[in-house]
Formats: C-alpha cells, structure tokens, sequence
C-alpha cells in the first residue's frame, strides 16, 4: 500500500476540511497563514517562529471535524453555528450556548495537538494547536490558561484569524474596534497594536496569490485526513479506510495497472473531503431529503474536487474523488456523467462505496447483511446505475476473493499486453491514457489495439468490448 504524499499537501487538505468545517471559504486558513506570518516578521520573530505559525494557522481548526456532533446539538447546525460565532453574529440562545463548549474545545483542541504530534510538526506547533482556544487574560478554553502561560504563537493566529474573518463580515473598521476592544483580554495589547498598524496593507497583499510552497521533503499517509473527515460522523469511523482497502483488491481483480490503483486507493482515501461542509443534521435526516438539503448533499464531491484542485499532489486523485456519486445512467452527482464518460476506475469506486454504505450501520437504519447488500447492488446494475462488472468485482473483493476474475489473460487468443490495453480502453481510456497508465508509447498502444481489432475480428472499440465479454476475454 503505497499512500503517502508530501506533508504540505496533507495539510492543505486538513486546512481546507477545517474551512469547510467552519463555514467558511475554502482558502480560509490559508489566508490567515500569511497574515500570521507576516505578524510574526513585523514583530521580529525568526524563520522558525514564522513556520510555525503557518504550520498552526493550517491546522487551527483540523480537530474541529471531532466535535461537529456536538455542535450540532448544541446549536441546531454545526456548520451555519461555528460560521455565526467566528463572524461574531451569534443570537442570544446562540451565545448562551456558547458558555457550555468547553467539553467541545477539549476535544478539538486533542486531536489538532495528536495531529500535529503524527506529522512530527515540533513541539511549538503541537502546543499551539492544543491551546489555541486559550486567552491573554485566562477567559479561554479548555484549561483556562493565563499569560504568559499561552504559547504566543496562539495570540498571533488568533488574531490573524479574527482580522481575516471580521474584516470580511463586517468590513476592516469595524473589524479592527471590535479586535481593539480585546486587547489583553484575547491577546496582547502591544501584538493589537502591531496588526492595526499594517491590517489595510495586509489585506490588500492577500489579493495578490500566494506562491507555491516547496512540497519537497518529508512525506506521510494520507490515510491521515480520510480519518479527520470520517471524524465528522461517528458512525463513519473508519470508512475512508475501508474504501480504499475495497477499491483496491476490486481494481486488481478488475485487473487495473498498479499505478491507477493505487491512484483509486487515494481517491477513496479523500472522496468525502466536501461532506464537511454539510451540516450533520442533513447527514444524520432519516428519510428522503428536503430538496434544499439534498442539493447541499449533491455538492460534496464538488467541494471535494474543487479543493483537491488546489493542491497539487492531490490534483489528480482529486479528479477520481469527484466522480464518487456519479451514475452509469446519469442520475448521479455532482458531474450528472454517464455511459462512457465513466471510466473504469470511477465505476470500481462508486460501486464500493455503494456497497460499504449498505454494509454499514446508520443511525436510521440497520447494516445490511452480506445477501442483502449483494442483492440491492446488483439489482441497481440491473436498473443500468451501475457497471455489473464493477458491482461484481467489488462484491468478490468484500469476500475475500485475490485471484484476478479473468484466470487466463485473453483466454489464449490474445496476448496478457493485448489483454491490459483492450480493458483499459473499454472503460473508456484514450490511447494516450493507456500509453501514461503502462509506461509504453501511443504507437506502440496503436499498434497492439489494431492486432485485437484482428484477432477479434472487429473495426470499433465498442464491437471488440462486446466480443470481448462474450468469448471471456476481459
């Protein structure tokens, strides 16, 4: 299992959950990044200072997908509610509830600090994530901490935070009298000051795009942030793992090239990345969905794609994700693709996460059993939702089954070359898609697609698929 990625790009994706999490743009934290680091440059602090307050900004609300549950109950709406209090609009019910969070900060401020402990981020950086809810004068959460017991690089993200998101909601005025009037109660006075003097500047900067940051060095799974997403479900632990272990032992019997199945693990691994921006009570509706709820719902892989667009070494896998709901029929979402639009990998893993929600237990509903999944899958394949050949192999894949479905490649009329090329382009795959996929050139691809076309005695990709299937060569 080969699912690691540079460490920059698991924390953009922990960056962009948490956004999405707390109601807010996705580029939140990533704006709130520079602003704590040129706060940290204007007061003279070093490179590392100012890589840790990057590094925190980053991931200030990863834990926050740990207490969504919470915040639901506790405000009706755990995505709109968080977005009220950062903005600072909370009514007075809202308020009120406000002053029974800390069980809620406890528990994010745990798993941001675990997190930065697993990326190996240092000490400072572990510190600030699981305090970041403590204040200068002691008012915070969840220890009460008082200065100069707050790590400093709390004061700066939070402030930076509280500059990015007011002047947004209410404009840089009023943005900076309501930061004023909590100096030395949510952060220094003297820090206040400093951030008054370049907040105009500072924003203006923000408009002009952020370089790219070196992804070089070290690397770490990104089984990380499937976890922190299913976090936000209790009923979903563990799920993003599980999908891609099932995705991965279907593609092989599927009989994909490794590289493509690997990409699919990792596709699994963050397809659910949009589902923090939908509140959990939709997630948790039983029944059918007001059709306001639903379209929040339909949106998810869009979010998920439209985040892992932005990160560079998930770009790819990104594109796989988005394509987790979609249907053979075109009934599916966000995309609404159908037929041949859909390749194999994107049928292999809207079939497996079919099945391991059927397997699953909801709170409305019992896991269906082995028989019971099998049949619901396969009668929707009936219905022409799904690829029966995926349908089957994930099923085959769930039971345990390693040996590849075709036993003899090409069943002794084509060669084992012959055979991965006419599986790839059935599913939709150009000759240069085959050509990337098996390391080979597009003539090369050309020449052995003529020689099935010969063999099979067909001129179409289409006919050789079909008589393909019938004789049992794929």
């Amino acid at each position: 299992m080969n699912d690691a990625v540079a460490l920059e790009d698991v924390m953009l994706a922990l960056a962009m959950v948490g956004d999405l999490s707390m109601g807010q743009p996705i580029d939140q934290s990533r704006r709130t990044a520079r602003l704590a680091q040129w706060l940290v440059q204007a007061g003279g602090g070093d490179q590392a200072q100012i890589d840790a307050a990057r590094q925190v900004a980053l991931l200030r609300w990863s834990g926050c997908t740990a207490n969504a549950d919470g915040f639901m109950r506790l405000l009706g709406d755990d995505v709109g509610g968080r977005r009220a209090m950062l903005a600072q609009t909370l009514d007075a019910a809202g308020q009120r509830a406000m002053l029974r969070t800390t069980p809620l900060a406890q528990v994010h401020c745990e798993i941001a600090g675990d997190i930065a402990r697993t990326l190996a981020l240092g000490v400072e950086v572990e510190r600030g994530l699981r305090h970041i809810f403590e204040c200068f004068d002691g008012s915070g959460r969840p220890l009460g901490l008082r200065h100069p017991d707050v790590p400093p690089v709390v004061y700066q993200v939070v402030l930076a935070g509280d500059l990015e998101i007011l002047s947004r909601a209410h404009g840089l005025d009023a943005a900076l009298e309501w930061i004023g009037a909590q100096g030395d109660r949510r952060y220094p006075a003297a820090l206040v000051d400093l951030l008054s003097r370049h907040a105009a500047d500072w924003l203006q900067a923000l408009r002009i795009p952020e370089g790219a940051q070196p992804v070089g060095g070290s690397e770490v799974s990104l089984t990380l942030v499937g976890d922190v997403i299913d976090l936000k479900l209790p009923w979903l632990a563990g799920y993003s793992r599980q999908a891609a272990s099932l995705v991965r032992d279907a593609a092989r019997l599927w009989g994909l090239p490794e590289a493509r199945i690997e990409l699919l693990a990792k596709a699994a691994l963050i397809h659910g990345l949009g589902r923090a921006a939908v509140p959990n009570r939709i997630w948790s509706t039983p029944g059918p969905l007001l059709d306001g709820d639903l379209e929040a719902v339909r949106l998810v892989p869009y979010w998920t794609h439209r985040a892992c667009s932005q990160i560079g070494g998930l770009n790819e896998a990104g594109q796989l994700a988005a394509h987790a709901y979609e249907r053979l029929d075109g009934s599916g979402y966000f995309r609404s693709l159908s037929g041949d639009a859909l390749q194999a990998e994107h049928r292999l893993l809207s079939a497996a996460l079919a099945w391991l929600a059927l397997r699953g237990e909801r709170p409305w509903r019992a896991a269906f059993s082995d028989e019971q999944a099998a049949h619901v899958l396969l009668d929707e394949a009936e219905q022409g939702r799904f690829d029966p050949r995926a349908c089957q192999a994930v099923i085959s894949a769930a039971h345990g089954e390693q040996a590849p479905l075709v036993s003899k490649p090409g069943n002794g009329l084509l060669s084992e070359r012959e055979t991965q090329i006419l599986q790839r382009i059935s599913s939709g795959a150009s000759n240069k898609e085959v050509a990337r996929d098996l390391g080979i050139s597009p003539s090369t691809v050309r020449t052995h697609v003529e020689s099935v076309f010969r063999k099979l005695q067909c001129s179409t990709r289409a006919a050789a698929t079909l008589k393909a299937l019938t004789l049992g060569v794929i």
